[in-house]
């Protein structure tokens, strides 16, 4: 039986940026026995994508080359493993991919495990859902687990500060946090502040402006927890906007982050720096994508690019400047 053969997006060795994505025609993925083959309908660009590929977290990082890139997928269900119970052909679905295989998101056809993937209804266009995996489950972790608010309101009241709130994490950050019992400051560009507030922000900083590098609450509240999306803030400018057992949740912990959390329990200090390391769940995935489908959650999707365009939708988002998603949809 001739092997079946689909087209998808790889790199062969670090660096080179979007020039160095080539297109290439591969054999569509087999599924082993607790997955799913997907085909796949948009998939979505997270700064992890890139930073891999720039060799930021080599030696872990890929692999093995060449590697397919793109974690965040949606799609529909056409083969199933032998062992996988609760999903069947023709299911359309929303899938985080493993990182650390070889074969990705940006492609036809790619697999996903069982247990990371869920159920995606009529209600959620594909490249909403596709935003989801990452990004979403970041935001949700940070908020439910390491700041402790309850998303059905029922928590005490909290101040949250969320930083680089225009980006992927922060967006979604700044709606879930709205339905918790929260007053929510927020930090992004000039020209997101009008998107940020319309996602219920209770109020918005300009980081350039000086109130907004100091991370200053217009309304003189200190902050419980800050979500950090950002980088390059030292924690002399948290700590004085910090209520006296604030934390600082940092989703992209570096070395620095780690010194300082470590010494903050050496010398039981009340306020902290929290690093964050995402250990994603299906039950999670499945909240965020029923708070889509009930209208409580939506993805900001920045720009739809077909996979003939991958490159131009990876310098969009290695650019930086992108609104929350660069979308891939591979209809």
């Amino acid at each position: 039986m001739a092997e079946k053969i689909m087209k998808a997006i790889q790199y062969f060795s670090y660096g080179g940026g979007p020039s160095a994505l080539k297109h290439v025609e591969i054999p569509v993925p087999v599924p082993k026995k607790d997955e799913v083959l997907l085909k796949v309908n948009a998939a979505s660009i997270n700064p992890f994508d890139w930073k891999v590929q720039k060799g930021m977290l080599r030696p872990f990082l890929p692999l093995r080359f060449p590697k397919t890139p793109l974690s965040d997928v949606a799609g529909e269900v056409v083969e199933t493993g032998a062992e996988v119970k609760n999903l069947k052909a023709g299911d359309k679905v929303v899938a985080m991919l493993s990182i650390f295989g070889s074969g990705g998101g940006l492609a036809e056809y790619a697999v996903a495990n069982e247990n990371l993937t869920v159920s995606r209804p009529p209600e959620v266009p594909a490249a909403e859902g596709a935003g989801l995996p990452v990004a979403g489950l970041t935001a949700h972790q940070a908020l439910t687990q390491a700041a402790g608010v309850k998303l059905d309101a029922s928590g005490q009241r909290s101040n949250i500060l969320i930083t680089a709130a225009s980006g992927g994490v922060g967006l979604y950050a700044v709606q879930l946090a709205k339905l918790g019992n929260t007053h929510v400051t927020a930090t992004c560009g000039a020209r997101n502040i009008n998107l940020v507030k319309s996602l219920g922000a209770d109020e918005v900083l300009d980081y350039k402006t000086p109130d907004g590098a100091a991370l200053k609450s217009p309304s003189g509240q200190k902050y419980d927890a800050v979500i950090h999306c950002a980088a390059g803030i030292p924690w002399s400018t948290f700590k004085p906007q910090l209520s006296s057992k604030g934390k600082v949740i940092d989703i992209t912990p570096g070395p620095a982050t780690m010194l300082r959390f470590l010494s903050g329990k050496i010398t039981f200090s009340g306020k902290q720096i929290v690093p964050l390391v995402l250990s994603p769940k299906a039950e999670n995935l499945a909240y965020l994508v029923k708070l889509v489908k009930e209208g409580k959650l939506k993805t900001v999707v920045d720009s739809k690019y077909p996979l003939s365009k991958a490159e131009d939708a990876w310098a969009k988002s290695i650019d930086g400047h992108a609104t929350d998603r660069e979308v891939l949809s591979l209809y």
